[in-house]
Order: structure tokens, then C-alpha cells, then sequence
């Protein structure tokens, strides 16, 4: 969520940029101050009201204890209209407050000046690529065929039990799958993030505080009897940990990491394109999450981009980086890199990672605040990335490692998984 103060300061230049997103903001930022002018002004007429009460209480007792009672009694009816007045504009400043905060929450984050103009994902910026594409054999198999064929993903078996997009791993799949947990999870700890266990439904207050709600709402996956959602990704129950909190400059920066299963209800378009592990309603991901210092967090990024790409280069995956468009940039960011693996076997890059820095959009939400080396309070700066989604990365593996013998691991995986080929 934007800072007030921001906009009041800076609206015409919030409103250019974010015309980098296709979207006109004016109106609804004319709106906001509007409310903002409409909520300062209720807030000082109820100060001034209650202050009122506060002097007449004072005088009421002074004149009761000099026996002056007829007197009090006047004053006492004078603060029961006070009362009403202020139980009045109470409810009105608390009706445009919530309608200030609805507002606020269909407005995205600034994009960064990085951040290149462009409508869609055709329009992103490459800004880094390496790896060889590797030469498959004759009659090279997609992810889906070589899993029907090793017999290591069950498609079929997952529509029986759930419904499409809920793969059931098996045998030497399930053991790989395991594997690159462990393995993104044992490299994300040696980098020095805190690994942290958390649940996977979240209630709606943490949904709000890192935007998936109301933003992707009709993404998610509702309990609703419990008003709780399955989380989108780890970084919804892990960034909450710090809602409502205040911390201090020397715990800065804050490095977790976590693994969960991700439940996602986008709705799928059929081909090749969404096929087998290419998109799904549930799949496991590691996440890395920091929370930093505003004059850090760009640093933070940069060195979030090196650690994935030291992972990509362990598992020895053609890949690429790039920089989001401002017509493909996600709502609440205000700068990401797109991690994309090239799938020999499709002939297309597979997005596997994003990486980004939300700056105070999150920690606004969240009221996430830190006490810098001058005692001032004030809001941190919060980022997240794939460390890794496993999906697409395995489905990577399994079509760039292809041999006619069978599926060859990454090395760096085999102590990990206990083999070395899946045939």
C-alpha cells in the first residue's frame, strides 16, 4: 500500500510513474487525498470535541465540590450532546477510513525507474544469460512423456484423487522431488536464512498485509468456514510473521527461508505450453524472504539474484534473467527479475524463480516498522524470490538430462537422491 504522505508530497510524479503499469491513476489518487483531507478534518474536529469534553469534565467536578450543583447540571447536559457529537463523528471517521483503505488497496506499487516501459511479458528486458543448451537425442521427450515413460509422475493418478493440476510423484520422482528441497534448503541456510517451518492456511489479515488480498482473491483457495486461505506461496506466512511489529535497526537484515507446498487456483488454457509440470493447482516451492533497511534493499536484491543464479549454475541449467516490463510487473512490486530455465525438449523458457523488492508497499500493509540508529520509527523495506520453485526446474531436469540410457542427476543433487540415473 502507497504511503499517504507520499502521495500528498509526490502526486504527480507517482501518477507518471505509474504509467509504466498502462494505468491512469489520477483519478483514484485525487480520490485518496480527498478522503485523506476528509479524514484529517473529522480527526481535528473530534480532537477538538473530545478536548472540550475533557475541559468540561474538569469545570463540572470544580463546581460540584464548591456546591454550585445547578450549574454543574448545565454543563453535564452540554456533554451529553458533546458525547453524541463525538460518538457521531466517530462513526464517520471510521466509515472514511475504511473507505481510504479501499481505495489505497486498488492502487499497485511505483515502479522502479529500472523498471522498462511495455504492456506484456513480450516486452520484459533480458539482462543476463548462461548455460549451454545442451544437444538431446534423436527423438527428444517432453517432461510429461519421460515421466509416463520412467513411470516417476502420475498425472492421471492426481486427476483421479484432486482433479487436474495435482501430480502424484513416484518412486524415483518423489526422491528427486525430495531432494531438491533439501538441496535449495541446505544452499538458502549456508547463504545465512533462518530456515522457518509455517503454516500453509493463512486468515485474511495476512493475505492483506503482503497483497495477495484483495488483488488475487479469486486465486486463492478459501476454507470458508474458517474464513482461511491455502497460501500462494511461503512468502505470505513467512513476511507475516513481522505484521504489527517494530524492530530494531541492529536486527536488520532479517534472512528466512522456507519450504511449502503452494496452492493456486489460476485457471489453466490448454496446450503444450500448460502442460504436465508446466502449471499447476498445488507445487512445492522454497522461498527466501529479507527484511531491510530502505538504503539496503536494492543491494539485498542484487545479492538475492547472485544466490539463485549460483544454484542455477550448480545444477548446470541454461538460463536466463529478466527484468519485468511494467505491464507484466506483479501488483504489489516495485522491481523483479524473472528466473526463466530453457526446456530443450519444449524448444521454450520455463519461468522457474521471480525475485523482487516490494520496498514499503508490503511493510505499509503490514505496519512492519523498524527504530533506525536515531530512535525514529519507520517503515522497512521488504523482499522475497524463488529459491526455488521445483515444478519447471524439474521439469528441466528431467528433458535436459535425457540420454538414451536415461535420465542423468545434476551431480550436485546425487548425495542428495542416492543415484545417479532414473531408467
Amino acid at each position: 500500500m502507497l504511503v499517504l504522505q507520499a502521495i500528498r508530497e509526490n502526486k504527480e510524479a507517482i501518477s507518471t510513474a505509474l504509467k509504466k503499469r498502462n494505468l491512469d491513476a489520477d483519478s483514484l489518487l485525487s480520490q485518496v487525498l480527498q478522503l485523506d483531507e476528509k479524514r484529517r478534518s473529522l480527526q481535528t474536529a473530534m480532537d477538538g470535541t473530545l478536548a472540550q469534553l475533557n475541559s468540561l469534565s474538569k469545570e463540572i467536578g470544580t463546581l460540584y465540590k464548591t456546591g454550585k450543583a445547578q450549574e454543574a447540571n448545565l454543563l453535564k447536559e452540554k456533554t451529553t450532546r458533546l458525547k453524541e457529537d463525538s460518538k457521531s463523528m466517530g462513526e464517520e471517521l471510521n466509515a472514511v477510513v475504511l473507505q481510504l483503505e479501499e481505495v489505497l488497496y486498488l492502487i499497485p506499487n511505483v515502479p522502479n525507474e529500472l523498471v522498462p516501459a511495455g504492456s506484456s511479458e513480450e516486452d520484459n528486458e533480458e539482462v543476463f544469460r548462461e548455460g549451454d543448451v545442451p544437444k538431446l537425442l534423436k527423438g527428444a521427450l517432453p517432461h510429461w512423456e519421460l515421466a509416463k515413460k520412467y513411470d516417476i509422475i502420475d498425472f492421471e493418478l492426481g486427476v483421479k484423487i484432486t482433479g487436474a493440476g495435482f501430480p502424484v510423484y513416484k518412486g524415483k520422482g518423489a526422491k528427486l522431488q525430495r531432494a531438491l528441497i533439501t538441496y535449495f534448503l541446505d544452499r538458502n541456510t549456508a547463504a545465512g536464512y533462518t530456515e522457518m517451518q509455517v503454516p500453509h492456511l493463512v486468515n485474511a489479515a495476512s493475505g492483506f498485509g503482503t497483497g495477495q488480498l484483495p488483488d488475487k482473491e479469486g486465486q486463492m483457495y478459501h476454507v470458508t468456514a474458517d474464513d482461511l486461505y491455502l497460501i500462494p506461496t511461503a512468502e505470505v506466512p513467512v513476511t507475516n510473521i513481522f505484521r504489527d511489529t517494530i524492530l530494531n535497526h541492529q536486527d536488520l537484515p532479517v534472512c528466512y527461508t522456507g519450504y511449502t507446498p503452494c496452492f493456486r487456483r489460476e485457471a489453466g488454457s490448454y496446450g503444450a505450453h500448460v502442460r504436465g509440470l508446466n502449471r499447476l493447482h498445488q507445487f512445492d516451492k522454497v522461498e527466501i524472504v529479507r527484511v531491510e533497511q530502505p538504503g539496503n534493499s536494492y543491494e539485498a536484491l542484487t545479492g538475492m539474484v547472485e544466490h539463485v543464479k549460483g544454484i542455477l549454475r550448480e545444477l548446470e541449467l541454461p538460463y536466463r534473467i529478466l527484468r519485468l516490463c511494467g505491464g507484466d510487473l506483479g501488483f504489489t512490486s516495485a522491481l523483479t527479475y524473472d528466473f526463466e530455465v530453457f526446456s530443450t525438449a519444449q524448444d521454450r523458457w520455463l519461468e522457474i524463480s521471480s525475485v523482487s523488492n516490494f520496498e514499503t508497499f508490503q511493510s505499509n500493509r503490514l505496519k512492519l516498522r523498524f527504530k533506525d540508529e536515531n530512535g525514529k520509527i519507520q517503515l522497512a523495506h521488504t523482499l522475497n524470490g524463488s529459491s526455488l520453485a521445483l515444478p519447471r526446474v524439474l521439469a528441466g531436469i528431467l528433458e535436459n538430462y535425457q540420454t538414451e540410457e536415461g535420465i542423468r542427476i545434476p551431480k550436485v543433487l546425487v548425495p542428495y537422491t542416492g543415484f545417479d540415473l532414473i531408467d
